[in-house]
């Protein structure tokens, strides 16, 4: 395997931290050579919090892929993602100077969209074009040049980010020995591993389940509509196991893992397991029908609050379908119960359009990281992600996020 042929994704969790190694497939997907994973312990809720203790963990996890793969890694595109990371949708409109759109115009509807204001402890991540309008005519997906009219609108969606939480993030893997190619927030990441065509059609919401954060991406008509990213994960659900419990927070992590489910109904009525409790008072009785209550009380409130940030978004009637991935989806009814709270069908995710290591990254868990690397191919073939306002390129990370926001205005 070249290096040139490497798609490397990296995974930097609340939780853990995932490297994955790919190399593309005949299918348009990826074939996985390599994983690595290791625990995160200088990370809350997306946020660096210990550089040295994420740098070595970043190591640990891309040692273990290279070794794996049988390679060398030098470079990896970096999943983002944090309470610091907010969007909009912003719109722009101008009349065409010759009744026959030109690229200039599609540039100069674009540039009214982007003048914005934008706070100096912020920068965009990411531009996506939803859509646009040609007089009377919406619903326009590519840009309409050629076309005749005589006014043009755009509607775009901006995604930006705290500019110290990024740099943290981007100088964790600077230190470790990676270039980092470029940042994708994490649940544009993961919508590329588990939603499918037709999904992003007829209206989605792609709910990434983590460990420190629940990052939320709608699609509809085959755009991005809203993304948000919510603070509450799985360590809310071991927080509150330990806290009412009175256990450690690493007893209260086993117990959900083994035994947890947010449905007192698939658990036996007095079942009862031991448990390690705090200090010195030894093994202690608990009934596994109040750790499902527990862990379903908590997982009701995070699907309201979501709820909520469907209907914030204005998209609400447009969601026809959940799909929910990442770690903390694995335990036993969260999708029944979303489907009670959010009242649409909801599925679990797992990752697609991979081969090679398939039986195991084919794992909610890992859909951030195969979404990078689906994300890196896209790049290098020049796909459809492009005309979203996607770019790499060949300059460091900073300026190719300026890059990136240069490229919008090219299509």
């Amino acid at each position: 395997m070249s290096s040139s042929d490497l798609l490397v994704g990296l995974d930097i969790g609340t939780t853990k931290i995932c490297c994955l190694v790919a190399e593309p497939n005949e299918a348009g997907g990826v074939d996985v050579r390599g994983m690595g994973t290791a625990p995160s312990t200088g990370m809350r809720k997306g946020v660096v919090t210990n550089m040295e203790r994420t740098v070595a963990s970043i190591r640990q996890a891309v040692d273990e892929a290279q070794r794996m793969a049988g390679c060398r890694i030098g470079s990896a595109y970096v999943g983002v993602a944090g309470g610091h990371v907010s969007s909009f949708n912003t719109s722009g409109m101008i009349a065409v100077e010759n009744k026959t759109i030109t690229q200039k115009d599609i540039d100069r509807v674009k540039g009214t969209a982007l003048a914005i204001n934008i706070p100096l402890d912020r920068e965009i991540l990411h531009t996506m074009t939803q859509e646009f309008k040609v007089d009377d005519q919406p619903g326009i997906l590519d840009p309409p040049v050629g076309m005749n009219g005589v006014r043009l609108e755009v509607q775009v969606h901006v995604i930006t980010g705290a500019i110290n939480a990024v740099h943290n993030v981007i100088n964790c893997a600077l230190q470790a020995g990676l270039e980092v190619t470029d940042i994708v927030l994490e649940s544009v990441a993961s919508s590329e591993a588990v939603l499918t065509p037709g999904e992003r059609q007829m209206g989605v919401a792609l709910l990434d389940f983590g460990g420190g954060t629940t990052d939320i991406a709608v699609y509809s008509g085959s755009r991005i509509r809203h993304t948000a990213v919510l603070a509450m994960g799985g360590g809310n659900l071991t927080g509150d196991l330990a806290q009412s419990l009175h256990v450690s927070l690493e007893t209260a992590e086993l117990l959900k893992i083994r035994h947890g489910a947010c449905d007192p109904a698939l658990v036996l009525k007095d079942q009862e397991i031991d448990a390690l409790a705090i200090g010195d008072l030894g093994p202690k009785k608990v009934r596994l029908s109040t750790v499902c209550g527990l862990l379903a009380d908590r997982v009701e409130e995070i699907m309201e609050f979501i709820d909520n940030e469907f209907v914030r978004s204005g998209f609400d009637e447009r969601i026809n379908e959940v799909v929910v991935t990442g770690g903390s989806s694995l335990l036993p009814g969260v999708p029944e119960l979303g489907r009670q709270i959010l009242e649409r069908p909801v599925r679990r995710g797992l990752p697609g359009h991979i081969g090679g290591l398939t039986e195991i990254v084919r794992d909610p868990r890992y859909a951030t990281a195969v979404g990078l690397c689906l994300f890196s191919l896209k790049q290098e073939e020049g796909g459809d992600l492009k005309s979203l306002g996607y770019r790499g390129g060949g300059r460091s990370i900073f300026g190719r996020i300026r890059d990136r926001l240069a490229s919008f205005f090219k299509g």
